[in-house]
């Protein structure tokens, strides 16, 4: 039967140094640049706002994709520093759209500084916490957190508090259709020098089939060797009871971790079955603002953190989820999927966290790649990621390509 992935007790001693350097960060950003730069924040550039604008791309020429962005973000200060990020213009999330995000971004922005970065996506006060994250935080924050990074030539990761400076990668898959097709992915992603791999099951017309879910993690258990590690993420579609069959056997194959078996929003379901299985619970992806994972915490609804930048308001959100787990001894573990700024920005959180462990690398390898970036997300030869080493996101954009393949330019 499979352990759980580490003591909530150990990580409480382990890596409170790391807690403090990161909380401290993301509650003063400026003064965490300038001492990870070796300055003083009197001697930064002029981080004043000056224009807010998105590049719009004709998404014929972006190319296809698992969420092919036609839009990236720009805001540019005053010293001419210019941060990016990636905008979704549709999610199957309901009530989550980046339509808006310019005219919203241009109030909130101009004039403002960088160094108020803390302030100018909070939701604290009891009238926006009652609501979800507003969908436009996330992509501020994250331009500005690149800013930050580029006006002290460091990536972000070494402001927030580096703990790590590589990542072990799992392979993730895509809902594939039949139980060859994952023994035939999990055999390739073996081969490619992953040391992990991760099922997403089939998604069938009208349903899911959870005996057919068994057979797969069977046959992905006996291909990929008793040595190898493997997970299991059926995105919330099981009942209570088949999710107590399914993670028998997720226990009985040495699975090691178990997402989101049952939907998020059954909290009472999610305490019965973390207390009733022994392969880890993971919880978050769905989950909207970073003032509702506390009940997770609190009734041990979970035994690991999941989360979505998107979701919860960006680098600094991701970074308030991280610091809650490691205060009560949890691992966070990061969803990773989209563009390569979608998996830069979480894996700058992963990267300070002294309790995360894993980066999801989404497979076939190359999904990530854009065109008008000049870098690319691989596995190393020995199945890590390793971290960034250009300043702000870390990787950058090719703006002689973004050019060409920008329709417009809205302002």
């Amino acid at each position: 039967m499979s352990k759980r992935i580490s003591s909530r007790r150990g990580f409480l001693s382990a890596s409170a140094a790391g807690a403090v350097t990161g909380i401290a960060a993301a509650a003063q950003p400026a003064q965490a640049a300038a001492q990870a730069a070796g300055v003083k924040p009197a001697d930064l550039p002029d981080l004043t706002v000056k224009e807010v604008k998105v590049y719009i791309m004709d998404r014929t020429r972006v190319g296809a994709g698992t969420y092919p962005y036609t839009q990236i973000a720009s805001v540019v200060t005053a010293g001419g520093i210019e941060g990016n990020y990636t905008l979704g213009t549709s999610y199957w999330h309901p009530n989550w759209s980046n339509l808006g995000w310019l005219e919203y971004a241009r109030r909130v922005l101009k004039g403002r500084s960088v160094l108020d970065l803390p302030a100018i996506t909070s939701q604290w006060t009891p009238e926006e916490r009652r609501r979800g994250q507003s969908s436009y935080a996330a992509a501020i924050d994250c331009c500005l957190w690149d800013i930050l990074g580029k006006a002290v030539k460091l990536p972000v990761y070494r402001i927030l508090g580096a703990y790590h400076n590589r990542m072990r990668a799992y392979a993730s898959s895509q809902h594939l259709g039949t139980v060859e097709a994952f023994v035939e992915d999990v055999t390739k992603a073996k081969a490619d020098g992953f040391t992990a791999y991760k099922i997403h099951p089939p998604e069938l017309r009208g349903g899911h089939d959870y005996k057919l879910d068994i057979e797969v993690l069977k046959a992905v258990r006996k291909a990929a060797g008793d040595d190898f590690t493997l997970l299991h993420d059926p995105v919330g579609v099981y009942t209570r009871e088949e999710a107590v069959k399914v993670g028998r056997v997720c226990e009985q194959l040495d699975y090691v971790a178990y997402e989101d078996p049952i939907p998020t929003t059954d909290i009472d379901g999610l305490v019965e079955l973390t207390a009733a299985l022994d392969v880890p619970i993971h919880i978050g992806e769905f989950i909207f603002s970073i003032y509702d994972y506390p009940e997770y915490v609190r009734r041990r609804a979970c035994d690991v953190l999941r989360l979505i930048t998107d979701n919860i308001g960006g680098i600094t959100g991701g970074m308030k989820v991280a610091h809650l787990a490691e205060c009560f001894g949890m691992e966070v573990v990061p969803h990773n999927w989209g563009g390569i700024f979608d998996h830069a920005v979480h894996f700058h959180v992963e990267l300070a966290s002294p309790n995360c462990r894993w980066f999801e690398m989404t497979i076939p390898q190359g999904g990530s790649d854009r065109p008008y970036m000049k870098d690319t997300i691989r596995i190393a030869k020995d199945g890590y990621v390793y971290a960034p080493t250009k300043p702000g996101l870390g990787y950058e954009i090719d703006y002689g390509i973004l050019e060409k393949m920008t329709t417009r330019v809205e302002r």
